[in-house]
């Protein structure tokens, strides 16, 4: 039992090290992908704290480096998801009766668990498994895990803060419950650290979880699972599983005991799974809290003021870095044709620089997409621009998957603003340029605004002002992150928090008290220390 109104530690954003040549953050890494690449290992489920194999071995190579083994995990089948559940409800009361201060304080360990002794591990098996750059690796995996579970224990605190008033003789309160069954995380393989906060945010405020990670992302999940256990999180809380979706989605969407779904993923796997939850919502003992971040097609629009340096830069930096694999990457740009010349020079330039290869080697600033499958999807897109007449490649365009999952930065001129490139979403290193006549400003605001279905993240580029107030209320509903003078990339826990809607998810903000809002269901608690003693109102006397 505990007593006191307690403080949290104030949160902060981890420093992200630079790994220039010479510093120890730089040897470190290097030595933990050596250690990491000369082992297989061996990757179990995670059920109520028990390792759980099957015998449906799956090995995991980097998208990179496909001769390499880098371990195996196995897949799972219906009876793991229930099991899952399963331990989940049995490890639900005891969670839930935690103290509040004890769940904050197993998280905050795991943030220090992450940028400290596990930092340069939890980097190298992102940059293996996922092909990411030691730089986006050390601002997804290392900073922005730890920023998540630092400021989600400060929100939490902020939010049992709010209570309401109370008149003379009666004391109000709220009681932030946490959700009357258990949460479905399901993760995406492009951020470690979406991966890791998708189960721990509804943990946190005292739910438990069943966890699906991308298959392509669980040689890094492992080693997120590692970490809580080290914190002192209790079995069942989170479980880890390795299953199909659709048998996941199945069997969890039918439990009367799902109360709610944390995703990142597609777009049409998110409709699927909205709709299978409505159409078992009779059998639920609760209508299910449903949260998604989905898919994007954002944009860069610049007005003939911007600054053509710093536009060139942004499109070169928001479109290619992790080979254009986060929803927020720059997808399409509006670009006046006064300026074009200009930016397609800067970009052409920089671009020409710009080495793909294998992420161990840090001259590189791209490595490889994360599977076939989206290889063969985006090389499609590339090779159709090359024939059709409403676009040109004007970049790259080159592909290779003999060693890894290779694609040349490409960039495509669309003559028609709504060709195909720059309405669907394609999630690989390929951008769409449309450019357009300078007295088109404003019919170019609405073509942003219209072009898509999604509305995640987008920038502007311009130094006049009135352009920029004239941006900003034309797109107002065109994007959930929005920029001005900056990359539609890179995201800050507690600085920017991230969400999109229409098309790009329900916009509930992770990185804010707005998610963690998510995963309670209050109580209002009225107690009264003089209750009425007659029915009787003086209105009714007699005169």
């Amino acid at each position: 039992m505990y007593s006191g109104f307690y403080k949290v530690p104030k949160p902060y954003n981890e420093t992200v090290k630079s790994y220039a040549p010479g510093t120890p953050e730089r040897k470190e890494i290097k030595e933990t992908i050596l250690k990491m690449r000369s082992e297989e290992v061996d990757i179990p489920m995670v059920i109520g704290g028990k390792r759980v194999k099957t015998e449906n071995r799956i090995s995991i190579s980097p998208p990179h480096d496909l001769a390499h083994t880098l371990g195996y995990y196995y897949m799972g089948d219906g009876t793991h998801v229930n099991m899952a559940i399963e331990a989940a409800l049995t490890a639900r009361p005891g969670w839930q009766a935690l103290e509040w201060q004890d769940r904050a304080a197993i998280f905050l360990r795991a943030a220090d668990l992450i940028s400290g002794p596990y930092r340069a591990r939890i980097n190298a098996a992102t940059m293996l498994g996922q092909s990411k750059t030691v730089h986006q690796a050390e601002i997804d995996a290392a900073c922005e895990f730890a920023d998540f579970l630092r400021f989600n224990v400060h929100f939490m605190s902020e939010i049992y803060k709010q209570q309401p008033l109370s008149s003379p003789g009666i004391w109000n309160r709220i009681e932030y419950r946490p959700l009357e069954g258990f949460i479905y995380a399901l993760t995406p393989f492009n951020f470690t650290a979406i991966a890791g906060n998708l189960p721990s945010a509804p943990a946190l405020m005292g739910n438990v979880v069943v966890w699906k990670p991308s298959n392509t992302q669980i040689y890094s999940a492992n080693v997120i699972m590692q970490i809580f256990e080290e914190a002192g999180l209790p079995d069942g809380v989170i479980n880890l599983i390795f299953v199909p979706g659709p048998t996941a989605g199945k069997i969890l969407a039918s439990h009367p005991d799902f109360v709610g779904i944390h995703y990142t993923g597609s777009t049409a796997v998110f409709t699927k799974i909205w709709k299978a939850i409505g159409e078992n919502v009779a059998l639920h003992n609760t209508y299910p809290k449903i949260v998604g971040e989905t898919g994007g097609k954002d944009f860069v629009l610049a007005h003939p003021s911007a600054d053509v340096n710093a536009l060139s830069t942004a499109l070169v930096r928001g479109a290619f870095e992790y080979q254009g694999q986060k929803c927020s990457a720059a997808s399409r740009a509006y670009i006046p044709s006064s300026i074009w010349p200009q930016v397609h020079e800067l970009m052409v330039k920089d671009l020409k620089t710009i080495k793909v290869g294998p992420v161990e080697d840090f001259t590189n600033f791209m490595g490889a997409v994360i599977d076939e499958a989206s290889f063969d999807k985006l090389t499609t897109y590339i090779d159709q621009a090359k024939k059709d007449k409403d676009a040109d490649v004007i970049y790259g365009g080159e592909y290779d998957k003999t060693k890894g999952y290779f694609i040349q930065p490409t960039v495509i001129q669309a003559y028609d603003p709504k060709y195909v490139t720059m309405v669907e979403e394609l999630f690989g290193p390929v951008l769409t340029v449309y450019v357009y006549e300078d007295k088109d400003w404003k019919p170019t605001l609405e073509l942003v605004d219209k072009t898509t279905h999604y509305a995640l993240t987008g920038a502007i580029f311009a130094k006049d002002r009135t352009a920029i107030e004239e941006a900003n209320i034309a797109l107002t509903n065109s994007a959930g992150n929005y920029y001005i003078n900056d990359k539609p990339t890179g995201a800050v826990v507690g600085q920017q928090p991230f969400g999109g809607g229409r098309a790009s998810g329900t916009n509930d903000k992770s990185g804010s008290y707005l998610n963690l809002l998510r995963w309670v269901s209050p109580r209002t608690i009225k107690e009264n220390f003089n209750p009425p003693k007659d029915y009787r109102y003086p209105f009714m006397l007699e005169e």
